[in-house]
């Protein structure tokens, strides 16, 4: 506790540099509002990195008079750290943790204030049941993968989708279901704000079987000026990561065929073999396959991949409209991350583009099942 008089004018540098939130590591819980009656009050304390008395937590015989008001040796905390740190755990939090601590937390504060207001982005949340598991997304996580390039706009996002469905992805109806949720919830939540004028920029943050991905980048289409991420799984955020070398999707035939029956196989996260098209379209279609040399599960790390899929799937739905003409039946077959099913979506064009099925990998129906279809 300290004993030692703090200018007003250090207090008000320090709430400045720390926004107003606990600095202890992975709280930043805002200490000028009530977490439960959401009464605004001042609930901040300011504790001293090393004591301002030597007989204190982490005290000097000589530093801790000297620097009982420098401001690079006080931490806004709340009660609990405030309570952690001098006198529950003293030895386990140590002046270079706690200074590292301070550190980290007004270097990010420093980065969210530096980006101009062109960065701000509105926060769309999608998530539909996968299987057995309701799909569980966060503001809070989206808005840690935004930073540096981008923060968010509201601290609310959109939020759409049907949250706690007694429907399984296995049943028929379901695709029927979500689709029509996910459109009405689209248009009656997100569409008047891009017709109004009121979002520039939009983060998607999404988790749902892949057919509803495609829908949702269909219903945004590339027009608006959005930012698609992608759920990671080793450690599980949204952030992207650097980009890995001499990466490139590749397009080939896998089975040519002179009839209008077209598959598109999107190998992306796993191989898919010919066998489990004909199962489903019979032996005389056309297969096109576009994929990577390592088809993998977290194989997609960067933004740059992102794009790159973008543009070889264009090429692909250009090749497979002028080799096989405007009749041409495409029936998309996909295993795939969350955020490129998505620019499936967003990058298919209505007027230029073959309507297309999309088909759902699904253990319980035996294998690959029609969803729906996009047109």
């Amino acid at each position: 506790m300290s004993v030692s008089y703090i200018p007003e004018w250090i207090k008000l540098c320090l709430w400045g540099k720390a926004a107003g939130c606990c600095q202890y590591d992975g709280c930043g819980q805002p200490l000028y509002r009530d977490q439960v009656t959401k009464a605004e009050f001042n609930s901040a304390y300011i504790a001293h990195v090393i004591a301002d008395q030597p007989k204190g937590p982490r005290g000097h015989p000589t530093l801790s008079i000297s620097l009982q008001r420098d401001i690079t040796n006080l931490m806004l905390l709340c009660d609990a750290h405030h309570r952690l740190v001098d006198k529950v755990d003293v030895e386990g939090h140590p002046v270079e943790r706690l200074l590292e601590m301070k550190d980290k937390h007004e270097r990010r504060i420093a980065s969210l204030v530096s980006i101009d207001a062109s960065r701000q982005s509105h926060v769309l949340l999608y998530g539909a049941k996968i299987g057995q598991h309701d799909s569980h997304l966060s503001w809070q996580k989206a808005a840690a993968a935004m930073v540096p390039d981008r923060y968010p706009a509201q601290s609310t996002a959109f939020e759409i989708g049907l949250k706690g469905s007694v429907f399984q992805d296995r049943e028929p109806s379901y695709w029927g279901i979500e689709t029509e949720q996910l459109r009405r919830q689209f248009d009656a939540l997100v569409k008047p704000q891009f017709a109004a004028g009121n979002i520039a920029h939009l983060s998607v943050f999404a988790l749902a079987p892949i057919p509803l991905l495609v829908e949702l980048g269909r219903l945004l289409s590339d027009l608006p000026d959005a930012a698609v991420f992608q759920l990671h799984r080793e450690p599980s955020d949204w952030k992207w990561r650097s980009e890995p070398k001499d990466f490139e999707y590749r397009l080939h035939r896998t089975r040519e065929a002179s009839g209008q029956i077209v598959a598109l196989v999107l190998a992306l996260s796993a191989d898919i073999v010919p066998e489990r098209i004909e199962g489903v379209l019979g032996t005389e279609a056309a297969i096109w396959t576009l994929s990577h040399a390592a088809p993998g599960n977290d194989f997609l790390q960067s933004s740059v991949q992102l794009r790159a899929f973008r543009a070889s799937l264009r090429n692909a739905f250009n090749e497979i409209k002028a080799i096989h003409g405007e009749a041409a039946e495409l029936h998309v077959f996909p295993a795939m991350p969350v955020s490129a099913a998505v620019e499936v979506g967003r990058v298919w064009m209505p007027k230029a583009d073959l309507p297309f099925v999309v088909y759902d990998q699904n253990r319980a129906n035996g294998g690959f099942s029609r969803a729906l279809e996009i047109r």
